[in-house]
């Protein structure tokens, strides 16, 4: 049986000046907090000479029990990791949030589109406690099971002369 656990999270991105001639600025993932906060996405929280920092969005942090050995082996590296995907908008004016999560696999499964700004963050201690948590009570180790194939029979692949087996 499936059991989720729901945390709310928010996400700070960076806006930093380009190193390139073709591009203004970059958008970067700064850091992941706990909570949301009561404002609009795109809100500027603090500036540093050419560098802005956003509050770019909430999301949900789901941790789902049918993942705990990729959540248990994020925490086992002693330097667990969210990774958070954000999204460009039009004229990359502003950035969305797509997901944050705690699953390595699913952080990876993010980057294939090509479309998407996926950055692992530092975990914040508090989400690790809940994570570490969450998978003492869910986690069940599963045996690994190798399949084993089937005998391959040489003469189904045999080159056959025509006029034999049913060919004219």
């Amino acid at each position: 049986m499936l059991v989720e656990e729901v945390i709310p999270v928010a996400v700070i991105v960076d806006k930093k000046k380009a190193a390139s001639p073709w591009i203004n600025h970059i958008w970067v993932p700064a850091r992941v907090v706990t909570g949301l906060p009561e404002t609009e996405p795109m809100t500027l929280v603090a500036r540093d000479g050419e560098n802005e920092s956003y509050y770019a969005g909430s999301t949900s942090l789901v941790f789902a029990s049918t993942e705990t050995a990729n959540y248990r082996d994020n925490l086992l590296t002693g330097q667990p990791k969210l990774w958070v995907v954000l999204r460009m908008g039009e004229l990359d004016a502003y950035v969305s949030v797509v997901a944050v999560t705690a699953d390595p696999a699913e952080g990876e499964a993010h980057t294939e589109s090509g479309s998407n700004i996926v950055e692992p963050l530092p975990m914040p201690p508090e989400i690790a406690a809940q994570l570490a948590a969450f998978v003492d009570r869910h986690h069940v180790e599963r045996e690994f099971f190798k399949r084993k194939r089937d005998r391959v029979n040489p003469d189904a692949l045999a080159h056959r002369r025509p006029g034999r087996g049913g060919e004219a």
